[in-house]
């Protein structure tokens, strides 16, 4: 029987996605700054047959930071770097449209696109930390305003990729001729935020421009995924709740003139495997278990800005924070005070329920198979990208006891079957936008 083919990700973020994931015994210790790690998760993840590998990235740290991002690589480097250790995996990295300018970025991304020979993903964010602000000498945009600076940002990336059509340059030896000027174009872009010329001095890659992923989960964040995305990664772990999320930002994609083909939903997911139910909860335990009650409450305080949680009674009743975190990680700080409240939950409680989350993604192979097809079979997702909360062990678990089952009942594939990103993902490859106009 033939079904629809699950799409995979892999997060490379160090040791894993728990805060104290480097303590795990079979953890790598400086993995977040280690590139062979970070070439051979990568290499095993494309042998695997996964679609892609993902980059997240942040521009503040202090003391009170998780240990992988106080020191780790920076996503556009890492990823062309593995980009010549690898053939056909697809290589998303996160750049903040707050704090950079579409100039650049969409160069190194163009760049990235055509030297991995259309691979190249980015993960558009906005940035929620307020400190970022202060290592980039500018204010700190309200909610609302990073997301009218995306929207424009990411119109002028378009046009800039579109500055040269297809077949622009002829490099003719005998003629002299290098390139028709005909098929040069300028976006001229002149909006509120940015003012920008162009042309982009690099030509487009075989997949025409990087595949764009967002990760917004606020009303505003739907809206401009709806809009602009084509992969969009969330971080929602209820099967009804992703539903719902998946017909909205789909139906959204509709409103906007695309098809609901053009955009893929990826979950980021922990599955925790054991060969028993019981073995499974043993090791979502020690996993627990690599944090304590101050780490965290560090750990909760970031998504609200770095908030000192420690002023709190810890068993009183999560507390009353007003506004604090509405100009953060909005969509997840509104979800933990709404938690927290339905189900009167202590400081304590949220705080260690946050730093190591429970999922239905733990349990046995079957069980984690299930589950999977559970969630594409009913309109939850297209794929899901692996946020593991320990690299190495989870990775080798999913990768030997997951996807063979998967593959057995036709749901994946174990080998890429495109060089490109688009391709793999069932994307459409899009033309210069000028190519019709002369």
């Amino acid at each position: 029987m033939s079904h629809q083919k699950i799409h995979f990700g892999l997060m490379l973020h160090g040791a894993g996605g728990h805060m104290n994931s480097w303590r795990h015994p079979s953890s790598t210790l400086d993995a977040s700054v280690n590139f062979q790690y970070n070439v051979n998760l990568a290499k095993e993840a494309e042998e695997a047959g996964f679609s892609f590998i993902f980059v997240a990235d942040g521009l503040y740290i202090n003391e009170k930071s998780i240990p992988h991002f106080l020191n780790r690589f920076e996503p556009i480097t890492l990823l062309s770097a593995l980009a010549s250790h690898t053939t056909k995996i697809g290589l998303g990295g996160t750049v903040s449209t707050s704090y950079s300018d579409p100039f650049t970025i969409a160069r190194q991304f163009a760049s990235l696109d055509l030297l991995s020979g259309g691979r190249a993903a980015w993960n558009l964010v906005t940035t929620p930390l307020e400190g970022t602000a202060k290592n980039y000498n500018r204010p700190h945009p309200e909610h609302h305003v990073r997301y009218q600076i995306a929207n424009e940002y990411i119109e002028v990336a378009k046009g800039l990729w579109s500055s040269w059509e297809e077949d622009a340059f002829i490099r003719d030896r005998d003629s002299g001729v290098f390139f028709n000027p005909n098929k040069m174009h300028r976006v001229n872009y002149q909006g509120k935020f940015f003012q920008v010329q162009g042309p982009l001095n690099i030509q487009r890659s075989p997949q025409g421009e990087p595949v764009i992923f967002q990760a917004g989960a606020s009303e505003s964040g739907i809206a401009f995924a709806s809009k602009h995305a084509e992969a969009v990664f969330t971080h929602i772990q209820d099967l009804t709740e992703a539903q719902d999320y998946y017909q909205k930002v789909k139906q959204g994609a509709v409103e906007n003139g695309r098809s609901t083909e053009d955009i893929k939903i990826f979950p980021g997911i922990n599955p925790i495997i054991g060969e028993t139910k019981e073995a499974a909860e043993a090791k979502y335990r020690t996993i627990r278990d690599l944090v304590n009650i101050e780490d965290a409450l560090i750990y909760l305080g970031r998504y609200f800005d770095h908030h000192d949680f420690s002023q709190y009674d810890l068993d009183a009743p999560f507390p009353e924070l007003g506004t604090i975190g509405e100009n953060s990680f909005r969509s997840t700080t509104d979800r933990i005070k709404q938690y927290a409240l339905k189900h009167q939950l202590t400081l304590r409680e949220v705080a260690l329920n946050e730093t190591t989350k429970r999922s239905d993604f733990i349990g046995t192979p079957d069980q984690i198979t299930e589950r999977l097809i559970t969630w594409v079979e009913s309109g939850a997702a297209d794929g899901f990208i692996l946020t593991l909360s320990i690299s190495s062990e989870g990775f080798q678990d999913f990768k030997s006891q997951v996807l063979p089952r998967l593959e057995a009942r036709g749901y994946f594939s174990p080998s890429l079957e495109h060089q490109t990103l688009r391709e793999n993902l069932g994307l459409k490859i899009p033309h210069n936008q000028y190519r019709h106009k002369e």
